[in-house]
């Protein structure tokens, strides 16, 4: 038999539907998959009776013939769900042993299909970062290694989330996006990952960042799995004002490479001077690969691509600042009360120790342009480029159905190669920003190595709402790039 660890969503699925093994012998072996790789730092909680309770229910539910969607499949959690009794700590000191009396809404809709939780996975503090280097408990490794043997960064924030897929220590993730945290990730460690059109899933449960971009998506290692879980994770949800009361499609059932009369766009502003050489020549073969399946292609621009990293990294601090402000050790959460202290000192000690340096760098960055003088100088201004950048996707998507980028600007780098300098870690989201910006969906998926053997990715965006003209384009990338490399192991 193959081995269980090794099986996708769907085959998972369909085994313990079939007969072919039981679902705790599933949840048994990624309890133990998940227990020997502790070296990758992927999880910050281990909850593997919660992944045999669900797999025994499984059991029972196939011998009466009552199975759900996802019965038989455990899951790994960004621990930013909120998870009922179990630790929910946005990978911050701030929060570290906090467990919610409630479910977020996602992570109960994937309890509802059947599906039980491996554990809580480790991701950059409350979502801010694009390495995984910023967890208060520690870095998340990718099972990748450089060409040197160089430790590598899984990417962010959702690290711990395409680490744990590539190891093989969970088959299906959850991640949340706000500036490209699903999709380079993924590009980083040869996965698979998809934001859906903002509002497809509800943020209630999910600790917040910068809320008019976070966005909950699938993290999978095809894309027929990430289809079967955004199924189960999409929906309205009265609770989120930001929810979007739409019927949820069948996007499994109609997954399709065909792209015979599609048309695809390449946006000639992410081809800048200096592209590196290895992530325009896989973008190239990636318009041949979708030519093949039947597209045609065609050139668009989207003129105020240039702004968009410099927008989002006013909005995305400006929000965060708002959010990160109910932590002040008066309600819940860390509490710093040195002796004689009064309110404000206990405000400034809580936040100053709860908070790591790269939170703390955004809620300044945040308060500034949200300040009396600047607010209009730079939030506003923010605003409006935004509805500009938008625009832009709009009168692109006049002439074409989906657009085709490279998800990253280079592969995985060294865990702590770029934090001497932010600015240089945030350009790592130059090609995700602007889908977020514009609140579209998009996706990643892997097409090939790079010339020191690590994954590069392709990115699909699509209009609103069009998960389906995604996920299509995206198999047939999928097809064609036939991914199969995986992370030599050595933990």
């Amino acid at each position: 038999m193959t081995n269980l660890t090794d099986l996708t969503v769907a085959e998972i699925r369909d085994g313990v539907a079939g007969g072919d093994f039981s679902a705790r012998e599933v949840a048994s072996a990624f309890n133990v998959a998940v227990a020997d790789a502790r070296a990758l730092n992927a999880y910050i909680v281990e909850t593997p009776d919660h992944a045999l309770a669900a797999a025994d229910q499984a059991d029972a539910d196939r011998a009466s013939g009552t199975l759900k969607p996802l019965s038989g499949v455990p899951l790994g959690m960004k621990d930013l769900f909120a998870t009922q009794g179990v630790q929910t700590s946005a990978a911050s000191k701030m929060l570290e042993g906090f467990k919610p009396e409630y479910e977020s809404t996602v992570s109960g809709k994937l309890w509802d299909a059947g599906a039980g939780m491996l554990g809580k996975l480790n991701l950059d503090q409350f979502a801010m970062g694009s390495s995984n280097e910023s967890s208060y408990f520690g870095s998340v490794i990718s099972p990748w290694k450089g060409a040197d043997g160089a430790q590598l960064t899984p990417g962010g924030s959702s690290g711990g989330s395409s680490a744990a897929l590539a190891a093989r220590l969970c088959p299906g993730a959850t991640g949340t996006d706000t500036g490209g945290s699903i999709r380079q990730p993924a590009a980083y460690t040869g996965t698979a990952g998809i934001k859906p059109t903002y509002g497809r899933c509800s943020r209630w449960g999910v600790v917040a960042f910068a809320s008019s971009l976070d966005q909950p998506g699938a993290m999978a290692r095809t894309v027929k799995d990430n289809a079967i879980l955004l199924e189960a994770m999409a929906g309205f949800d009265a609770k989120d004002a930001t929810s979007l009361d739409l019927p949820v499609p069948n996007w499994e059932a109609a997954l399709s490479g065909d792209l015979k009369g599609k048309k695809v766009g390449i946006p000639k502003e992410y081809r800048p001077d200096g592209l590196n050489t290895e992530i325009a020549a896989l973008w190239d073969k990636g318009v041949a690969w979708l030519k093949d399946a039947g597209a045609e292609v065609v050139e668009v621009s989207l003129p105020h691509t240039k702004y968009a990293l410099a927008t989002y990294y006013i909005i995305a601090p400006a929000e965060a600042s708002s959010n990160l402000a109910r932590y002040d050790g008066v309600r819940y959460g860390l509490r710093n009360l040195p002796d004689g202290a009064g309110l404000q000192d206990m405000y400034a000690a809580t936040r100053a120790e709860g908070f790591g340096d790269e939170v703390k760098r955004r809620i300044l960055i945040g308060t500034y342009v949200l300040s009396a003088g600047f607010y209009d100088a730079y939030y506003t201004q923010a605003g409006k480029v935004r509805t500009l950048i938008q625009q832009d996707f709009m009168k692109a998507f006049e002439q074409c159905d989906v657009l085709l980028t490279p998800t990253a600007p280079s592969a995985a780098f060294p865990l702590g190669g770029n934090n001497a300098d932010p600015l240089e870690m945030y350009l790592n989201d130059v090609f995700t920003v602007p889908a977020s910006l514009a609140g579209l969906p998009a996706m990643s998926v892997p097409g090939g190595l790079s010339a020191d053997g690590l994954p590069l990715g392709l990115q699909i965006i699509g209009r609103p709402l069009d998960e389906q003209g995604v996920l299509n384009a995206a198999l047939a990338l999928e097809e064609r790039a036939g991914f199969t490399a995986r992370a030599e192991k050595w933990w």
